[in-house]
């Protein structure tokens, strides 16, 4: 049968804001087991008093890979360079057996102008291609016949350099998107490799996107 400290658990799991403002001690325990209290009557489906919950809370901890890691920290302490591109245009494509030829002539025009912001994914139904919005009219040109689902202008794209190895830091990414969350800064698009973490926001909050990204390292 479930205990109050695994009621407790479940909801903090689900709820990582909640978790993160409990570990610094920002809101009060008392509070929180009231508004907590129903949720775990129904959960366990027995009484729960309100004590018990927050006797609960007050003894959680979290899980090591994603709270207070020394590896994550020094990992965003080793974050290099962050490089930051406006006015950039996205376009989401659905998957078509043609999809690859238009996008193959969209690479030879790419390369030919490496000075180019640009980024490719593809999907299981869909695919996007991310680039400078200079270029609009040339990818419209290139994919005409295809079925385009959405088109967006005034985007700004942020890079940053990670560390090697930083595939094997718990709760990396996690971290990023969490400290973006809580600027209420929404991502239009993310994009990755191994050692390089891009993400694209509306550019009127590039700035403050940046600053998140940045504040990081502290």
């Amino acid at each position: 049968m479930k205990t109050v400290a695994q009621g407790v658990e479940q909801i903090l799991k689900s709820q990582p804001f909640l978790e993160e403002a409990l570990q610094r001690e920002i809101i009060n325990f008392s509070a929180l087991a009231e508004e907590l209290q129903p949720e775990i009557t129904s959960m366990l489906k027995k009484p729960v008093k309100t004590g018990a919950v927050m006797m609960a809370l007050r003894r959680y901890h979290s899980p090591p890979g994603v709270s207070k890691n020394q590896k994550i920290k020094l990992a965003f302490k080793n974050l290099g360079d962050i490089t930051v591109r406006s006015n950039i245009s996205a376009f989401t494509f659905k998957n078509t057996n043609t999809l690859v030829n238009c996008h193959g002539k969209l690479l030879n025009y790419v390369s030919e102008n490496t000075h180019l912001f640009y980024a490719f994914t593809r999907g299981i139904l869909e695919s996007n291609i991310m680039i400078s919005g200079s270029e609009t009219e040339k990818v419209n040109s290139f994919f005409k016949e295809e079925n385009l689902i959405i088109q967006r202008e005034g985007l700004a794209a942020i890079s940053v350099q990670l560390p090697q190895d930083n595939f094997k830091v718990a709760g990396l990414y996690y971290q990023i998107f969490k400290h973006l969350a809580w600027q209420n800064i929404a991502l239009y698009e993310v994009v990755s490799t191994t050692n390089e973490f891009t993400v694209l926001v509306e550019e009127d909050l590039v700035e403050q996107a940046f600053a998140a990204i940045k504040g990081l390292k502290n």
